[in-house]
């Protein structure tokens, strides 16, 4: 891994865990959990994909040598829990999800880049990354998966590592290609959000 790639994963790291321990702190407040719940909740959403990636890589578990991230992430948890009238008027979860969302799939395909595997696996463990948390999150809070219920949501991930992809192994530098990937993830699972895009359904 470059020295350029380890600088951006230890600045975005704690940021992804942050806004997405929001998000599962807040669930856990609508679910009526306590705030032991609240924090495990937002640790599992912060830290859940980027687990899944690193055994599936056979890589160290990153947050087990990187405590800023779990203490982010317990933030995160606590905030949402103590302050959840302020954060839950600012409609976070699905704002928080698309910035940890675009965050994390990058980060994920980045990793996955720099131990030399090739584009599609890349792709796979960025949206791997960017939407496990998530998943997990509602699994265990007993919801419908945002996954399964938004259809531009693993395509904003998927987009994003693609084009991170694509530029990477054209050789594009590192952070030009990760600011790039993780832009466009998050303007187009933004744009979702706004407009209402989805993907096209079969019709009955």
């Amino acid at each position: 891994m470059t020295l350029d790639l380890d600088l951006i994963l230890t600045l975005v790291n704690p940021v992804g865990a942050f806004v997405f321990a929001l998000s599962g702190g807040i669930v856990a407040v609508r679910n009526k959990m306590d705030i032991f719940g609240a924090v495990v909740l937002a640790i599992i959403t912060a830290v859940g994909g980027g687990t899944i990636r690193d055994i599936i890589l056979n890589q160290p578990v990153f947050w087990l040598s990187d405590p800023l991230t779990i203490w982010c992430a317990i933030a995160g948890g606590v905030i949402a829990f103590f302050l959840h009238s302020l954060v839950d008027a600012l409609k976070p979860i699905r704002w928080a999800d698309a910035v940890g969302l675009a965050i994390f799939a990058i980060a994920g395909a980045a990793k996955t880049a720099s131990l030399g595997h090739d584009p599609l696996f890349v792709v796979i463990m960025g949206v791997l990354t960017g939407t496990g948390g998530g998943v997990l999150r509602d699994v265990v809070a007993n919801r419908d998966p945002l996954l399964l219920k938004e259809d531009i949501y693993a395509t904003a991930a998927l987009v994003g590592a693609g084009l991170y992809a694509v530029l990477h192994f054209s050789g594009v530098p590192e952070s030009w290609a990760f600011a790039s990937g993780m832009l466009v993830a998050f303007v187009l699972r933004g744009a979702a959000l706004i407009f209402g895009w989805h993907l096209p359904k079969s019709q009955p």
